[in-house]
C-alpha cells in the first residue's frame, strides 16, 4: 500500500528538484570548424585532409587534446603538405595556429581555398539508378566511406568541417579568419658559436605556448604544428638530445590534458634520419596520442611524368589519369581510443589492411586501400585470347 496520494505527482514533492529545460537557443554553440564525434560525442576538428580525418578510429576528424605523429621515409615531403592542409584549415576557420621551427613567412606556403565553381572543386554529382545500392531502400543513403569526406567539404563558410584546397593556388589574407603564432626560433643564432644556448629552446616554446594557451579565452581552439622534428637545418644539435626533445613531448602532452577543450598537434618525424627502430623514436611515438607512417613508392621510369602546377590549373575537363596511381604505402600504428569498446569504428580495419595514399592538386592527399594494378602482358594476353575466341565462333 502507498503512501503517496495517486492526484499527486512525484516531481513536486517538498524537496525533490525540479528539471529545467534548458532552450535550444541558450545551449552552447560549438566553435567553428569543430563537430562532436559520432562515437563518443568528444569535440572533434578537421586536419584539412578529408581521407585521413576518416581515419583517425572513427572519429571522422582528429579530437580535441590528442597529438598526431607522422612519420615519413625518404626525402619526399608529403608530411609538409600535410601540415600545411591542418594550418590551413585551422586559419580559415579562424583558429590560432602556431607554428615552431619556420619563420612567420610560411604562412605564404599554405594552399588557397578552391572555389565551388573551379575545375579543381570535386564534383559531387548524384549516384546513376544502377549504382544505388539494391540491399533495401532505407540503405541507400548509405554512402562509401572513402567518399563521405567528400560530402564535407564546400565553401569557407559557417558550417563546412572540411574544406577543400588547392596545391596551385596560395592562402589570400581575406579567407584567413584566424591568426598565425610564430614561436621562438629553434635553431642558434651563430653557426659558430661555441656553446650550446644557455636556456633550452623546447623549453622557451613550452612556456610561450603556455603564456599564449592562459591568456585566450576558452572558446577560442589552438592547433600547433611542429615540422621536422630533430631536423638538423631547422632545430639545434641542443633539441636533439633525448632529454631535450622528451621533456619537450611531455610538456606538449601537459598542454593537451590541461586544454581538452582547445588544443591540438600534429608533429612531424623524418624516419631516414631517425628510424623507428631507436629508442628515442620508440619513446616519442608512446608520447604521441596517433602515429602513421609514410612510406614513398619509387618512380615508375616508364610512367610519364606528373602535370605541373599550370597543367593542373588549366582547363582540363575531367581528372587526371596519374593522380589516381598510388604514390607510396600509408601504415597505422597507433590511433585515438577512448572508450573500454576499443573504439575505431569504420577506421578499425585500417591495422589489417594496407592503405595507400596520393596527392593531386584537385583532391589533394587520398588515402584509399592499396591493390596491385593488373600486369599489362596478362592484360594483352586475355584480349588476345577473347578476340581469338570470337574470331573462331563466327567462323564457325
Amino acid at each position: 500500500m502507498s503512501f503517496v496520494k495517486r492526484n499527486t505527482v512525484l516531481s513536486t514533492r517538498p524537496g525533490r528538484p525540479i528539471p529545467q529545460v534548458v532552450p535550444a537557443s541558450e545551449k552552447k554553440q560549438p566553435a567553428p570548424g569543430i563537430r562532436p564525434s559520432p562515437l563518443d560525442g568528444r569535440p572533434t576538428t578537421s586536419t584539412g585532409t578529408s581521407s585521413l580525418d576518416q581515419l583517425l578510429a572513427g572519429h571522422g576528424g582528429l579530437p580535441l587534446g590528442t597529438c598526431l605523429l607522422i612519420e615519413e621515409q625518404g626525402t619526399t615531403d608529403f608530411s609538409g603538405i600535410l601540415l600545411r592542409y591542418y594550418a590551413a584549415q585551422g586559419l580559415v576557420q579562424g583558429h590560432h595556429v602556431h607554428l615552431v621551427g619556420y619563420p612567420p613567412e610560411w604562412r605564404h606556403q599554405l594552399p588557397g581555398v578552391a572555389a565551388p565553381g573551379s575545375k579543381v572543386w570535386p564534383a559531387q554529382s548524384a549516384p546513376a539508378p544502377e549504382e544505388k545500392m539494391k540491399i533495401a531502400w532505407r540503405y541507400e543513403a548509405l554512402g562509401n566511406t572513402a567518399t563521405a569526406g567528400t560530402s564535407e567539404k564546400g565553401t569557407a563558410g559557417q558550417g563546412t568541417f572540411c574544406n577543400s584546397f588547392d596545391l596551385s593556388k596560395r592562402l589570400s589574407p581575406s579567407a584567413c579568419k584566424g591568426s598565425l603564432h610564430p614561436t621562438p626560433s629553434t635553431c642558434p643564432p651563430m653557426f659558430d658559436q661555441p656553446s650550446p644556448l644557455p636556456s633550452s629552446p623546447f623549453r622557451t616554446i613550452i612556456k610561450h605556448l603556455q603564456a599564449k594557451l592562459s591568456l585566450s579565452p576558452s572558446t577560442d581552439i589552438h592547433r600547433i604544428v611542429v615540422p621536422s622534428i630533430l631536423l638538423p637545418s631547422l632545430y639545434s644539435p641542443q633539441c636533439a638530445q633525448p632529454s631535450e626533445v622528451l621533456q619537450f613531448l611531455h610538456g606538449m602532452r601537459a598542454l593537451l590534458r590541461q586544454y581538452p577543450n582547445q588544443l591540438t598537434a600534429i608533429i612531424t618525424l623524418p624516419t631516414t634520419l631517425y628510424p623507428r627502430s631507436s629508442g628515442l623514436v620508440r619513446w616519442m611515438e608512446l608520447l604521441c596520442d596517433g602515429v602513421i607512417e609514410l612510406i614513398p613508392l619509387p618512380a615508375n621510369p616508364g610512367a610519364p611524368p606528373p602535370p605541373s602546377s599550370s597543367s593542373r590549373s588549366g582547363a582540363a575537363s575531367g581528372p587526371d589519369k596519374n593522380d589516381q596511381a598510388p604514390q607510396g604505402l600509408l601504415q597505422v600504428h597507433t590511433l585515438p581510443v577512448y572508450h573500454e569498446k576499443g573504439g575505431g569504428g569504420a577506421g578499425a580495419g585500417s591495422f589489417r589492411e594496407t592503405l595507400s595514399f596520393s596527392l593531386s592538386a584537385s583532391r589533394g592527399l587520398v588515402i584509399k586501400p592499396y591493390s596491385l594494378p593488373p600486369l599489362e602482358e596478362e592484360e594483352k594476353k586475355e584480349k588476345a585470347e577473347g578476340s581469338k575466341g570470337k574470331k573462331e565462333g563466327i567462323e564457325f
